[in-house]
């Protein structure tokens, strides 16, 4: 089955193809030809995840499904959430986001966090959406190579290195994007069998 992913990083799609296997073929934005930004001005995850799949859906014809993730912090009512990829401005700059988030959680003990993906689906059938979460806390040392995003200051539980320095086998078993994909494959291989 062939599926666009509502995405144009590349980092994502990897993720991504890793966990689809050879069951569908993935296909990104740049390969159905859409090459304009896709809005996220809604106000939750849910929102932002249909808005951008229904928008691939209405205008490129083609089954796909989109995602939206926030890093949902307990010591800052829930911040950055919808607003993480912009935490610090429209720049969207991983350094500066993580340095505002830092600064916003000096002095608090409380350091618990999660992660929360929400996956839209939109094929001819209808629309289906998927949440995948992962709790963990963050840390103040940066530290790791692999990932993006908040991943050098977040330690999931249950473990020591922070998802930056997982490697991506690793961090595709526990991660929020692969909890929620995972509920996503699952339905699809359900449907095929329909």
């Amino acid at each position: 089955m062939k599926l666009c992913f509502a995405t144009n990083n590349t980092h994502k799609v990897k993720e991504i193809q890793a966990l689809l296997g050879n069951s569908f073929t993935l296909l990104s934005l740049a390969d159905i030809g859409c090459a304009e930004e896709l809005a996220e001005d809604q106000d939750t995850l849910e929102g932002n995840s249909l808005q951008k799949a229904q928008y691939v859906f209405d205008n490129y014809n083609v089954a796909c499904f989109a995602d939206d993730t926030g890093l949902e912090v307990e010591a800052l009512n829930g911040e950055p959430g919808v607003y993480s990829a912009r935490y610090a401005g429209a720049q969207r700059n991983s350094d500066d986001n993580i340095e505002l988030l830092l600064k916003n959680l000096r002095g608090k003990e409380n350091l618990k966090a999660r992660f929360r993906t929400v996956v839209t689906l939109i094929t001819e059938k209808g629309t289906h959406q998927f949440e995948g979460i992962l709790t963990g806390e963050i840390t103040f040392d940066k530290r790791g190579t692999q990932g993006f995003g908040y991943d050098p200051v977040f330690v999931a539980e249950g473990y020591t290195q922070t998802l930056a320095q997982l490697e991506l086998s690793e961090k595709n078993k526990i991660s929020h994007r692969a909890r929620a994909v995972q509920k996503l494959v699952l339905f699809l291989r359900n449907r095929q069998h329909e």
